[in-house]
């Protein structure tokens, strides 16, 4: 197999943050490891986000503190699929769906995609539901109005994705701290049995903790994850070269480490609280909401309780903003397809706010908790659609070169991906069997639908983990020879100049001036009369201001016939891209300059995105002057 291609700013993963973060050379290691300190931090939100808490709450609560070692076994399944997928963003240029898609035939990347996106949806319900119960915990408001309520976190991403990766990163860091004390002073309160919290660490597995098992698995080592890892380590303009990689791969092993353990203390933290104070007594908890209760009267502290919902509150917001980003790496690596963060994240939400309505309008609040131990075995089954790929990837010297992963890793690598395909294996054989029995009757209805699933399922799993040697007939070349582009001399005869008498001006007039010199062409004037009575009444219009528009925009035009250059002028009345885009087409000019004035977040929202608008509805150049 042919080594990936250099990945350029355009086909880069997350492109508005690509090789963004610089790396101090020549400096000492704290600060080039906190250079490289971040992706591991977003990362650890999805392994202790509010579906972690209800299958640890349900692990702990059920069966006291023996699921702690499957706890430790998807800690360091976790730091070690997580270390490979940062070591292919390094290396390859290329994040874990590129790499799907360079590799994979068309039919193979789009049920992958499908199945990623499925893993999102799932992730996504355990943030809303998590996020729905805690401001029900907090502030009484009904589960079904705050589901609908966390839709508006879109603008909260909005807001904090525009102030760049290290903004984000430092807002996370800011969430992960919050959840991380609030259960170390619940552990503290709970006094746990810790003869008992050792033996836990011994392994022990029955067919009734079985479904909670894998449900941890899924929850701990999220699929979207690998896929985010990959495109995350790419903010950092890393040195090209092989000592750069190979430092770069060392330091991301320590941010990897440090942060997914300190996700495994408050996991473990979740669960053994949830054995001390429930299973020890006898308790079963089958709802969030009656976890949270509960504490306050058995710890004896009012604060175990407010702790428990400020947390769940962090873990479901933190996730979110985690979640679109994984989103958005998926839907542009798998196939190619780029959307606003905005409709994006609208799009992700939906698919988990729908279902999260019919099954609390179904089955009431008792319904949200099952929901949540559901999306996290989704998650868990997923996981193998994304693992295989990615060990498969990592171990090829083609993809990797002197960075392939060492025999030792490979195999350590291999058993984590059997372990995780074997559990969900007995989990899905288990089920489909209990359908079939309980069915009576109508067993051939499962016969007929869930078996042949969970065979085609199984087929995909097995081919994409099957040699490249055997698929060698099947692979899309990865970096085919480019076809000679055929290059024009483009002529703009006729270009048009936005203008709105900001700041700004000066440098679109400048550069306006200088290709109609080149080209020499024709300029045409634009100003947009955005008042009320010319919103209103259009250009019917001509109060005061319309009037003092167009003696100023002459001002300028003659300022410029005076250069030597030919010159017209236009008002527009009304919204200024559709006003624009009429202009534009009324004189039938071939390239439009205008100005960007580089307001992000809410500003976008008061203000508007004209250029955004006007650029996608005119089949001409736009030039835009920062």
């Amino acid at each position: 197999m042919k080594v990936f291609r250099h990945t350029s700013q355009d086909e880069a993963s997350l492109p508005g943050s690509y090789r963004s973060v610089p790396i101090p050379r020549d400096l000492g290691m704290l600060k080039r490891l906190f250079a490289f300190s971040g992706p591991a931090y977003l990362i650890s939100v999805g392994y202790m986000d509010p579906g972690n808490w209800a299958t640890d709450i349900e692990g702990g609560a059920r069966f006291g503190y023996t699921l702690i070692w499957v706890l430790l076994m998807s800690n360091l399944i976790a730091v070690l699929l997580q270390t490979l997928s940062a070591r292919l963003g390094i290396v390859s240029g290329r994040d874990l769906a590129q790499a799907c898609r360079d590799h994979y035939p068309k039919p193979i990347r789009y049920a992958l995609w499908i199945l990623c996106e499925c893993a999102i949806g799932a992730c996504d319900l355990a943030e809303v539901l998590g996020t729905a119960i805690g401001l029900n915990l907090l502030f009484h408001l009904p589960l079904l109005i705050g589901v609908l309520v966390t839709g508006l976190d879109t603008l909260l991403f909005l807001l904090v994705q525009n102030y760049g990766i290290r903004k984000l990163e430092a807002f996370i860091l800011v969430f992960v701290s919050t959840i991380g004390v609030c259960f170390l002073l619940e552990l503290v309160f709970a006094r746990p049995e810790w003869g008992n919290v050792a033996a836990g660490f011994v392994p022990k597995l029955s067919v009734k903790s079985l479904f909670v098992a894998v449900g941890i698995i899924g929850a701990t080592v999220m699929p979207h994850n690998l896929y985010l890892h990959s495109a995350l380590v790419q903010t950092r303009a890393v040195d090209q070269s092989n000592k750069g990689k190979r430092d770069a791969c060392r330091y991301n092993l320590i941010d990897t480490g440090l942060a997914l353990n300190a996700a495994f203390v408050v996991n473990a933290a979740i669960l053994i609280v949830a054995a001390a104070v429930f299973f020890r007594r006898g308790i079963v908890v089958t709802q969030i909401q009656q976890a949270h209760e509960m504490l306050t009267p058995l710890l004896g502290t009012a604060m175990a309780g407010t702790l428990f919902a400020v947390a769940l509150i962090a873990a479901g917001q933190s996730s979110t903003l985690t979640g679109t980003l994984a989103g958005q790496i998926v839907m542009e690596g798998f196939i190619k397809f780029k959307m606003r963060p905005v409709l994006r994240r609208l799009t992700t939400r939906l698919m988990a706010i729908i279902p999260a309505v019919i099954v609390i309008s179904w089955k009431g609040d008792a319904g949200s908790y099952d929901l949540l131990l559901v999306s996290q075995v989704i998650l868990s089954l997923q996981l193998p659609f994304a693992v295989v790929p990615l060990i498969r990837f990592t171990s090829d010297r083609g993809i990797m070169g002197e960075f392939a992963n060492r025999r030792w890793v490979t195999a350590l690598s291999w058993i984590a991906a059997a372990t995780i395909i074997g559990l969900n294996a007995w989990l899905v054989s288990d089920t489909i069997g209990g359908w079939i029995e309980n069915a009576g009757e109508n067993a051939v209805i499962v016969w007929t639908t869930a078996v042949p699933a969970a065979a085609a399922v199984a087929l995909l799993l097995i081919y994409v983990s099957l040699p490249k040697a055997l698929l060698a007939r099947y692979v899309r070349p990865v970096a085919p020879a480019l076809p000679r582009v055929a290059l024009s001399s483009p002529r703009y005869e006729r270009i048009g100049v936005a203008i709105d008498f900001g700041v700004t001006d000066p440098k679109v007039l400048s550069h306006a001036q200088t290709l109609a010199s080149h080209y020499n062409a024709e300029l045409f004037l634009f100003h947009i009369v955005e008042g009320v009575i010319g919103q209103v009444f259009g250009k019917d219009a001509f109060d005061d201001e319309a009037r003092r528009d167009s003696e100023h925009l002459e001002a300028i035009a003659q300022q410029l016939r005076d250069a030597g250059s030919r010159v017209h002028t236009s008002l527009g009345f009304g919204r200024v891209p559709v006003a624009l885009v009429e202009l534009a087409v009324e004189n039938r000019v071939n390239m439009l300059i205008m100005g960007g004035h580089g307001h992000r977040g809410v500003q976008d929202l008061l203000f508007g995105t004209s250029i955004s608008e006007v650029r996608h509805q005119l089949a001409i150049p736009v030039l835009v002057v920062q």
